[in-house]
């Protein structure tokens, strides 16, 4: 009896401790802060996450030893190979042993190493982790389970190690799919992901481990999903994206408000279920709209959200809706340059769109 009573303070204690905010712009300036990279922001979270929550486990291809990414770095040493430890090379076997874990009440943090070798264990996520809720009536669920996979181009990376492959996952009913931009985000992100009670696919622009950095929060806090991020303000054309492309959309913003045109950069930041009520808001405003990812154009997320906002927006609209994304093509690799939807190409398509 009085092992259930320790426990039951023990979730109250951490219930009321752990701050929530809708958006990072949120937080509490006067918090204790530390600067961060991406990578050190996420081992961060997942440092966390094992403190917070005894029936967390991290596991994965080489996670023992910190990842290919150094994302799980000296974690094994504080917490044990019980709690996080190696895998076989099985992506179909590390989800399924992740939807198994969750299934028994354990939160299970999987590694895919990369996201473009996450194909093999679609059958386990889409048709066992997505459904498994449904398919039992609610009466059991593997909410705690969530898959960390780094994505994205990286500049050398060609065809196997630089795919954006959120759009099958966006797909699927059950699932949630996250992609976080900066260290903040990608801290605050991936907590709320892990505690969430749904899987979640959480997806890591391996380009910005190391290239972003940002004063980050020290403590524990989640930052909530299905909320998209108004990053700068306009009037004139929003810019929809997500992971390293806001970047290029607010390189290719400020070239524009030098010949005069106020662009609203908007960060999606949960893909799937999305925030339409924020883009619809934007796109009420502005009348004009250009929406941007790696991934290839035809049937990425980027059509569902031109549809939807076409939909709901149809009679505020100045010009057509513009997608500007990558080529269909298998991912290249000494032509990425010219693949990638650069600055160029959406200055290009700010201007196309306000002439039209």
């Amino acid at each position: 009896m009085m092992r259930r009573v320790r426990a039951c303070h023990t979730l109250l204690r951490r219930a009321f401790s752990v701050a929530t905010y809708r958006l990072a712009k949120d937080i509490p300036k006067d918090v204790p802060r530390e600067r961060m990279s991406m990578l050190k922001a996420i081992n961060n979270a997942l440092d966390i996450a094992l403190a917070t929550d005894q029936k967390a486990m991290i596991f994965g291809e080489d996670v023992k030893f910190g990842g290919v990414f150094r994302c799980s770095m000296d974690l094994n040493s504080k917490y044990g190979t019980d709690r996080v430890f190696n895998t076989p090379l099985s992506e179909q076997g590390i989800a399924a042993f992740g939807i198994g874990l969750a299934a028994v009440g354990y939160t299970a943090i999987a590694e895919i190493q990369f996201a473009d070798y996450i194909y093999p264990a679609f059958d386990q996520i889409v048709n066992e982790a997505a459904k498994f809720r449904y398919r039992t009536g609610d009466q059991f669920h593997v909410g705690g389970l969530t898959i960390r996979t780094p994505c994205g181009a990286v500049g050398h990376g060609g065809h196997y190690h630089s795919q954006h492959p959120e759009a099958y996952f966006c797909h699927t009913p059950g699932l949630k799919v996250v992609c976080p931009r900066d260290p903040i985000q990608a801290k605050g992100l991936l907590l709320a992901s892990i505690r969430d009670k749904n899987p979640v696919i959480f997806l890591e622009p391996k380009a910005l481990y190391r290239n972003a950095e940002d004063d980050v929060p020290t403590g524990d806090f989640n930052l909530e999903l299905h909320v998209s991020d108004v990053v700068k303000e306009g009037k004139d054309i929003t810019l929809i994206g997500w992971s390293t492309q806001i970047r290029v959309l607010m390189e290719a913003a400020a070239m524009a408000e030098k010949d005069g045109i106020s662009c609203e950069v908007i960060d999606l930041q949960t893909l799937y279920p999305y925030d339409g009520e924020t883009l619809i808001k934007s796109l009420n405003k502005t009348g004009r709209c250009i929406i941007s990812h790696e991934a290839p154009v035809t049937c990425g997320l980027g059509s569902e959200l031109a549809a939807i906002l076409q939909e709901k927006c149809f009679l505020r609209l100045e010009a057509p809706l513009l997608r500007i994304c990558g080529y269909d093509t298998p991912f290249p690799m000494s032509h990425e340059p010219l693949y990638l939807p650069d600055k160029w190409k959406i200055y290009d398509g700010i201007k196309k769109t306000m002439n039209y």
